[in-house]
């Protein structure tokens, strides 16, 4: 023994690591002085993945019977939420240790953050770092800084066979198919009908498998004695895969009534289908590759060549056997040589056809293969939120039970939703592997060859890993697994952003805010987002929350962005944010760029995914030879048409004053070859009056800003452009009612315009000039005529009447309201007044226009466009997913080591806005594009302008 530790740790090694001094000093008294061997200390820590990880590496028995068995002392970090309490474990004689330093091994189950990886210690945990995944290289690049000996249970395998020996992977499949059954129980509901599925309920919520098989010993007599639906028969079950996860889940499928079935049954069965054996059981259809991989060039199905060549191959998988399944359970390992299993054309082209919408009801992903085998697997779902659901013809993704789509069950920790018998399994089978560390004893086959690295070195079955840590080097995340996001802010925007963020389980969020009820009310919605209190001005307090995060993303107000910026660049942290980049914003380029620092800004809707779907035809056009000669944008946040019955046509879902502010800004821009400039306080009186970007919308539309600016940020030279306008959208005759109100004063920013405890009536009156006591409708009218130059009876002056009789202007019994300007007073008036109703929706349009001169010197007209519609029922506006779903996009970039480009950006770069279009596509947000040839096409003949 001595000479093999030696051999595989050299004199350092001894040196270095307790755990070989021990054992080294143990095999010397058994050989030279025939004293027992000195036993190690063995540590348990807690699991600390997410709330539900309850599971232990050794169970209380296990314990009990290493520490009779070796001697070994044996520290268990305590926990309140591990399936055995920590009396439990004291009981047999271990020691309740919060700090496991003293530990020479550390026994876990999932990932270790790296904050709490403790230097020069033996680590057994499932690392996940050894088949070499970018994101996973920081954890194994710390366990080499830390001279940590890394030990990972999916490598303990029996020299012999190569099969695994220590795994949970049948009880995922328990709970998969367990989540599966009431999956699908409550979707039959939604669609419907009632079933004997409706009675399963979600695998953690059974005590143990005892009571899993008494429950499906009841479904199983209502399904005999009942029946199923009749619409959905027969219920055809298809398993793929024959290893632990496909056995578990049978173990538990065949429990209830059913019959197998063969791949070549499947068309006589469904043409049969009302025959009545189908009503009183379920259909279990077991399948391997020979019955999906297609010979490409024809021929038969050979497994050697299949392996060897899979290339060969492809899936026939949709057509043969998926149009017959009424829910899939999928159990296959998948890698990327093979034919993907189905893809999203596959499963567009099932859901489109009316003859088969009983079929493909659900999946019970138990792999988790996220964009694997099933290409429109997306993402893990979580024991919290199971279920979502995909509709590939409309390329949705959505979390509604009763909308399209076929609903997918990919919960990435199964096992601990049956923490006490999975602890028992997994126990059972390290237990050996467990005593021989205890004794000391490294040179055991299995725990050798389970050593990833040791000695701050790569084993030398790892060491090809060294190149993937070589390309890991710019990725800025403080763990493999557990990515950290730090949310400054709580407005309507982040709810969209921290849900999307919030379905990846390898994402802590903190929601910051200087109002903590409002961040938690936001953080309590989801698992792993806690609140905390943010003051910005307390430059310590921020830096500690930046610190302790891997991305920033600020919501917080413009102004303050440069301050967390500052933050972000001393700490070496990514950022994002929604609002156009500031001057002071701009000053940081070259700092950020010299941290190694990205700050990704205009990641919104305009700006933000205007830029992404702009630059994605600009560039699409330039790589074909071409030249943009005409780029026209127009975008606007509206309110629904249905919902649009007001002077204004518009609603406040924030602040209005935004875009009361905005209508003061001046503005240039490039048309039909003539530059045109807009004053401040001009935009309203030279409004475009009619924009006709689709027959059933009256649009008209203001100037935004400096448009030619964008010529450079495109990438594109202005004099060789006939139009280069951006303009923001409104309905017809906005801009008459805010020119109106802009001329009474309504709109002045001038500190003597302060309004102090009056009601709307009384600050109409005061800011018209009209004493209150003589301010009636008809006196108003006459006030209104002088000052607008227009007639009483006019159409102009009724409509301003209107306006501020649907503000609550005219009421004098409103409650007082105290601003600093006429502007703020009317931003209070109108958030309360002109604010969205229960049932109410807004709605997004962007739409974009180039002119494209091509090669052979023909004028091709492009259009980009996107319209989307808030939610009615749960109260997410348009406004808010457009925003805060493409700024939730570029923060998973960023933490996914995508964005390689440092310094202060927008979104017009590829490595941006090419993954960030094709994420928006699969939340359903697509662009549509079109082509037309001929100048007259084109919006600039057609626009009006004032």
């Amino acid at each position: 023994m001595i000479s093999a530790l030696y051999t595989k740790t050299g004199k350092l090694g001894i040196r270095k690591y307790p755990l070989y001094r021990r054992a080294f000093q143990a095999a010397y008294a058994s050989s030279a002085q025939a004293k027992p061997r000195v036993p190690l200390v063995i540590g348990i820590r807690r699991e600390d993945k997410n709330r539900w990880e309850r599971r232990v590496a050794l169970t209380p028995s296990h314990v009990k019977r290493l520490i009779k068995e070796t001697g070994a002392r044996v520290l268990v970090q305590p926990s309140n939420t591990r399936i055995f309490n920590n009396a439990s474990f004291e009981r047999v004689g271990a020691k309740i240790e919060e700090d496991l330093s003293k530990a020479d091994a550390i026994l876990g189950i999932k990932e270790v953050p790296i904050d709490k990886l403790i230097p020069n210690k033996t680590y057994l945990i499932f690392s996940h770092t050894h088949k070499g995944q970018a994101y996973n290289m920081p954890s194994l690049q710390a366990f080499l800084d830390k001279n940590i000996r890394l030990i990972d249970y999916e490598l303990m395998t029996d020299p012999a066979s190569g099969k695994r020996l220590v795994l949970f992977g049948t009880y995922a499949g328990y709970a998969g198919m367990i989540d599966g059954l009431h999956g699908l129980g409550q979707r039959l509901l939604a669609l419907g009908y009632n079933s004997p599925l409706i009675h399963m309920g979600q695998a953690h919520v059974y005590p143990n498998l005892e009571c899993v098989s008494t429950k499906l010993q009841h479904v199983g007599d209502i399904i005999s004695d009942q029946g199923l639906p009749d619409a959905f028969a027969p219920m055809v079950f298809t398993f793929t895969g024959s290893g632990n996860v496909t056995r578990g889940a049978r173990s538990i499928f065949d429990k209830l009534p059913h019959e197998n079935i063969t791949v070549e049954q499947l068309p006589e069965i469904i043409k049969d289908r009302y025959n009545p054996r189908f009503k009183n059981r379920l259909m279990a259809l077991q399948v391997n590759a020979k019955d999906y991989a297609e010979r490409i060039n024809g021929g038969g199905y050979d497994r050697a060549e299949y392996r060897e060549f899979p290339d060969r191959y492809r899936s026939v998988f949709a057509q043969k056997i998926a149009p017959y399944t009424t829910m899939l359970i999928n159990g296959i390992y998948w890698e990327t040589k093979y034919p993907r299993l189905m893809t999203t054309k596959d499963l567009a082209d099932i859901q489109r056809r009316r003859d088969l919408r009983s079929r493909m009801l659900a999946i019970a992903d138990i792999s988790c293969d996220i964009g694997g085998s099933l290409e429109f697997m997306s993402h893990a779902s979580t024991i919290d939120s199971p279920f979502f659901y995909v509709d590939a013809v409309n390329s949705a993704e959505h979390k509604d039970i009763e909308k399209p789509g076929v609903q997918i069950n990919s919960i990435d920790n199964l096992p601990t939703e049956l923490p006490f018998e999975a602890s028992k399994h997994f126990g059972d089978s390290l237990y050996p592997y467990a005593k021989a560390l205890a004794m000391g004893n490294l040179e055991d086959t299995v725990l050798s060859n389970a050593v990833v690295c040791q000695n701050g070195k790569l084993e030398s079955p790892h060491r090809h890993l060294e190149k993937d840590l070589a390309k890991a080097q710019g990725i800025r995340v403080a763990d493999t697994r557990r990515k950290r996001v730090l949310l400054a802010g709580s407005g309507m925007v982040s709810q969209p952003l921290v849900d999307y963020l919030a379905r990846s389980r390898d994402t802590e969020i903190t929601v910051a805010s200087n109002s903590l009820d409002e961040a938690r009310s936001l953080a309590y919605q989801y698992p792993n987002t806690q609140a905390t209190l943010l003051d910005i001005s307390d430059h310590a307090s921020l830096a500690k929350n930046v610190k302790d995060s891997d991305v920033v993303v600020s919501l917080v107000p413009a102004p303050l962005h440069p301050q967390i910026a500052e933050a972000a660049i001393s700490n070496g942290k990514h950022m994002v944010t929604a609002s156009y980049i500031s001057d002071n914003m701009a000053r940081l380029n070259e700092r950020a760029k010299d941290a190694s620092v990205s700050i990704i800004n205009e990641i919104g809707l305009d700006p933000g995914i205007d830029h992404c779907s702009a630059m994605k035809i600009i560039d699409e056009a330039k790589a074909r030879g071409a030249k943009v000669k005409s780029f026209i944008s127009w975008c606007g946040g509206l309110v629904a048409p249905e919902n649009s019955s007001n002077q204004l046509g518009y609603k406040f879902s924030w602040s209005p004053r935004g875009v009361m502010t905005a209508g003061l800004n001046p503005a240039k821009f490039k048309i039909n070859q003539q530059l045109r400039e807009i004053p401040s306080g001009a935009l309203f009186a030279n409004k475009f009056g009619s924009v006709p970007l689709y027959p059933g919308f009256a649009f008209e539309g203001l100037a935004n800003r400096d448009s030619l600016q964008y010529a450079d940020i495109y990438g594109l030279r202005l004099e060789d452009m006939d139009t280069m306008f951006r303009g923001t959208l409104r309905f017809q005759g906005y801009s008459e009612i805010l020119d109106g109100l802009l001329k009474l004063g309504f709109l002045d920013l001038d500190s003597g315009t302060a309004v102090k405890h009056r009601t709307p009536f009384q600050f109409l009156a005061s800011t018209i000039g009209l004493n209150p006591e003589e301010c009636d409708r008809s006196k108003v009218a006459e006030i209104l005529a002088e000052r607008l130059n227009a007639t009483a009876s006019g159409p102009l002056v009724a409509r301003l009447l209107s306006a501020f009789e649907e503000f609550g202007m005219l009421d004098p019994n409103q409650q007082n309201i105290s601003a600093p300007t006429a502007l703020d007073a009317l931003s209070q008036i109108l958030q309360s007044s002109l604010k969205f109703k229960p049932g109410e929706r807004d709605m997004v349009c962007l739409f974009h226009e180039f002119g494209i001169e091509e090669p052979d010197n023909t004028y091709n007209v492009q259009t980009s466009s996107l319209v989307a519609y808030g939610d009615s029922e749960s109260g997410e506006t348009a406004m808010a997913r457009t925003v805060g779903v493409p700024a939730a996009i570029a923060t998973r970039l960023l933490l996914e080591g995508k964005v390689q480009t440092r310094g202060v950006l927008r979104p017009t770069i590829p490595e941006i806005y090419q993954p960030l279009l094709e994420r928006l596509g699969h939340m359903g947000m697509h662009f549509m594009e079109t082509s037309r040839n001929g100048a007259h096409n084109s919006l600039q003949q057609k626009m009006a302008w004032n």
